[in-house]
């Protein structure tokens, strides 16, 4: 997995072997999702590139969620941020009663927020280990002067 350590999403990407941001919707998409998750405080958010190794999506983005209350609390952010940025909604929808998987299906972009012990029992990122990997990091806010 690539441990990036600037902020600028089109050097993470490149460095990543992800394609520019700008030249991808998709990954704009992956990008929108992953920056409404850590807004919930999501732990751990991971952009897996699927595109090259499988028809199911374009992009995974995975997040932790530590509690089934805060696992729906990321996915509603998710919904709404992609609502209002991109006149978006899911296609599909699965696990919301449960709370410990919840899985969004966006076409290109599919999201997976899991409780702790629901992502390490299913590995995504082990399962798709041959797909470029790259953890998601917040934009860093300019230093004040």
């Amino acid at each position: 997995m690539t441990n990036p350590q600037n902020t600028d999403t089109t050097t993470l990407t490149a460095s990543a072997g992800f394609p520019p941001v700008e030249e991808d919707s998709a990954l704009q998409l992956a990008y929108a999702i992953a920056a409404a998750a850590d807004e919930r405080k999501g732990g751990n958010i991971t952009l897996v590139q699927v595109g090259d190794v499988s028809y199911l999506a374009d992009y995974f983005v995975i997040v932790t969620g530590f509690s089934t209350v805060q696992v729906r609390a990321i996915t509603r952010s998710i919904e709404a941020a992609l609502e209002e940025d991109f006149n978006r909604r899911p296609l599909r929808v699965e696990g919301q009663m449960e709370g410990n998987w919840i899985l969004m299906d966006y076409g290109e972009v599919m999201v997976h927020v899991f409780m702790p012990e629901a992502r390490e029992f299913y590995d995504l990122e082990a399962f798709w280990g041959h797909a470029n990997q790259m953890l998601y990091y917040p934009p860093t806010p300019p230093a004040s002067r």
